[in-house]
């Protein structure tokens, strides 16, 4: 009766409604007496699994654990509600955070949060202009290297805490990781111990444990109690505060306009990552329970959250790939799954403030070590070098290297070029075959042809045509002396552009010049509506136009021959 209700009030109230039937929607799906218990459970395993991660993140972002937390809150409710699949769960990440912490030592806090707001507000604009797909355009070598490069910024930044050694601030992780070699360290083995409690619990509590209690609140948990136990003067959270409203947050009245240039390279790069990283958790998403992602709707929600996340205190947010796969795996169904762990998350706040504010800082950098370590793509690498497939092992191994040696924004436009590169280096090969007519085969299909002429060839076309292959065209059909019809293929061309209608017609009339006639065969029609924008259908002809290259041929043996009718010209003189 209860869902029935629902029902009715949802048809009868919001049909007219895209917004309103949203946000009801989320509260009467799937309601039953049946999954209570599971979504209960659903709910907590996500919590539990958030809460260490969005301390540890918010920490490694330079900002606060606090900070970390309210990200989270924010997001599971406003990201969830509004995402692109009921499965994405989003909040603080590793690969964010390993941005957002070089943002801080340049800019402080405030350059998080303007940074965070401007690349909600580009994301939003991209989802709305429906500009989501070309996110799949980037290749897997250089997103997996790019996350190699990020696990190891995470990696290297938390060594410090680890061993309660504070190192010089540097500008790249390459950097800090040398200077580990060139300055006199003084370790705490109190933190170092409590740093391998967590890493240990992490790596070694039994895969059934870990699936009723996650391994890393449990790590924490036990390395503040030895901590709290023993009295060890270790580096501590401290104080979170029990409000959504940071004291450290950004209001219009301090929003830094003046420094907008400054600041358009970290926005963009704040904006690629969190596009990939969001539709890279949909991706693995859609393939765990065969619901697909709305790409676009997905940009929008997390542009939403991003944009007012930063009013709050809070780090900006992307979809987290582990808090989705274990909303998934424990039987979540709707957005409620993301909206309630972020309640769980918030009643945290107010209840264990006080219990969180004691964990050590190197428990959290245990958490953060083995999650960049888990973070690595390590089937994708290992089937890259497997398989040794030298252009992806290059792309790969440079955007890594660039990640860590260089700045992130840097690392991202040096990403994208190779990008192209390898996208260019796949497709701009174009396969041309020229062959003289084979008469037995004709005869074989059924096609009568007298066979006289030899003088007509046949290019049969593979690929695109277009800037990147006019050489490889060009080069071809550079010998055609005696050439009566040149007949081209193009059943496998399935794009041209400029260039290729460039080259197209400089061939037209170089035949046309020696008295050939150039024909076309199974020309699709995006490259047929080419070439009558570009003029070349009019100006070739359209009776140079055929459905077969069979039809061309007969046509061409139909036509005069100038060739032909020279050589039989010279016969007679000679007789």
């Amino acid at each position: 009766m209860k869902l029935l209700l629902w029902r009715i009030i949802y048809a009868a109230s919001f049909t007219h409604s895209p917004v309103s039937g949203r946000v009801l929607k989320l509260f009467t799906c799937h309601i039953s007496t049946r999954p209570v218990c599971r979504f209960n459970c659903c709910r907590s395993c996500v919590a539990a699994v958030a809460l260490p991660l969005a301390l540890a993140f918010g920490v490694a972002s330079g900002a606060s654990a606090a900070a970390g937390l309210v990200t989270a809150i924010l997001a599971g409710i406003i990201m969830g509600a509004l995402g692109g699949a009921p499965y994405q769960i989003s909040g603080p990440t590793g690969a964010m955070s390993a941005v957002l912490i070089v943002l801080v030592q340049r800019y402080g806090l405030e350059g998080i949060w303007f940074a965070g707001l401007l690349s909600g507000a580009i994301l939003f604009f991209i989802g709305l202009l429906r500009l989501g797909r070309f996110i799949a355009f980037i290749p897997a070598p250089v997103i997996s290297g790019f996350t190699s490069g990020i696990a190891l910024i995470i990696f290297i930044g938390q060594i410090d805490n680890l061993i309660g050694f504070k190192t010089p601030a540097t500008e790249t992780a390459a950097q800090k990781f040398i200077a580990y070699f060139n300055t006199p360290l003084l370790p705490d083995w109190h933190t170092i111990l409590l740093g391998l409690i967590v890493i240990g619990t992490m790596l070694f509590l039994p895969a059934k444990w870990n699936a009723r209690f996650p391994a890393s609140l449990l790590g924490l948990i036990l390395a503040t109690l030895v901590n709290f136990a023993l009295h060890w003067p270790a580096p501590m959270i401290g104080e979170i505060p029990q409000t959504l409203f940071l004291a450290d947050r950004l209001s219009f009245a301090n929003i830094p306009w003046s420094k907008f240039s400054e600041f358009l390279a970290p926005t963009i790069t704040i904006t690629a990552l969190g596009a990939v990283e969001s539709l890279l958790c949909g991706a693995v998403g859609s393939n765990m329970t065969g619901v697909r992602l709305q790409a676009n709707q997905e940009l929008i929600a997390q542009g939403i959250g991003n944009m007012v996340i930063p009013f709050f205190g809070g780090v900006p947010a992307t979809a987290a790939i582990a808090r989705a796969s274990v909303g998934i795996k424990s039987g979540g169904q709707t957005r409620l799954v993301s909206i309630i762990h972020a309640v769980g998350l918030l009643l945290s706040m107010f209840l264990l403030a006080p219990l969180m504010a004691r964990i050590p800082l190197a428990a959290l950098a245990g958490v953060l070590m083995v999650t960049a370590v888990r973070m690595n793509e390590w089937s994708a690498i290992k089937f890259i070098f497997g398989k040794r497939f030298k252009t992806d092992m290059i792309a790969f191994t440079i955007t890594m290297l660039a990640t860590i040696v260089l700045d992130l924004t840097q690392a991202i436009m040096i990403g994208s070029f190779l990008a192209g590169a390898v996208f260019l280096n796949k497709i701009a090969s174009v396969d041309i075959t020229v062959q003289d007519v084979d008469i037995r085969r004709l005869r074989q299909k059924g096609i009568e042809t007298a066979g006289r002429c030899k003088h007509v060839r046949v290019a049969f076309l593979t690929g695109p045509l277009f800037f990147a292959a006019t050489g490889q065209f060009n080069e071809a059909f550079a010998n055609l002396k005696e050439t009566h019809a040149l007949i081209l293929s193009m059943r496998g061309v399935s794009l041209v552009d400029t260039a290729g209608l460039e080259s197209i017609n400089r061939l037209y009339e170089r035949l046309h010049k020696q008295g050939g006639t150039l024909m076309f065969a199974g020309v699709h029609d995006n490259v047929r509506n080419m070439m009558e924008r570009g003029g070349l259908v009019d100006l070739i002809g359209k009776k140079n136009f055929f459905w077969s290259s069979d039809q061309a041929i007969v046509e061409a043996e139909r036509r005069k021959c100038n060739f032909c009718y020279a050589a039989e010209r010279d016969g007679m003189f000679r007789n």
